[in-house]
């Protein structure tokens, strides 16, 4: 099957400089950030498996959801302070049978006196079939990252 990865995007400005978004960003525990249902993603209740703060390319963690499903994420590109790029893979629970791997990335970007924050997905669907419903999951995953930018706002403007 050819690949039918389907790209999904969504971004925020904050006033804050690029440098303090990248390093809050981060950082900052993903429990912290998804802590909400959106449709059919659920929150994620925590990590394990990590080695020391996040932030080295090669690191890796489990992400554990509110579901009981688990993913292996695993940072493959830092670049402070405009992006950074991980990859998810070893999906378990529901999101298994739709994606075999997603590429994730932030991106920090200076927007007048503060910062366009941008969080990106790209989803490898598992089938040819599960590919179809993708363009739904984009859309559900939209709410997703819009909540999630929401959340931002209460760490990066306190």
């Amino acid at each position: 099957m050819a690949d039918a990865a389907v790209p999904m995007q969504r971004s925020r400005t904050f006033p804050v400089t690029v440098e303090a978004a990248f390093d809050a960003v981060l950082v900052l525990p993903l429990e912290q950030l998804f802590d909400r249902r959106w449709g059919p993603l659920p929150p994620i209740r925590g990590t394990a498996g990590q080695q020391g703060a996040w932030g080295t390319v090669g690191q890796s963690r489990t992400i554990h959801l509110a579901d009981g499903g688990t993913m292996c994420e695993e940072l493959t590109r830092v670049q402070r302070p405009e992006t950074f790029a991980y990859t998810i893979t070893d999906v378990t629970g529901p999101m298994r049978a739709l994606a075999a791997w997603v590429e994730g990335r932030w991106d920090f970007a200076a927007a007048g006196t503060g910062v366009r924050v941008t969080w990106a997905w790209t989803v490898h669907p598992r089938t040819a079939a599960t590919a179809a419903l993708l363009p739904l999951f984009a859309r559900a995953w939209q709410g997703y990252a819009r909540q999630a930018l929401d959340r931002l706002e209460d760490v990066l403007v306190p």
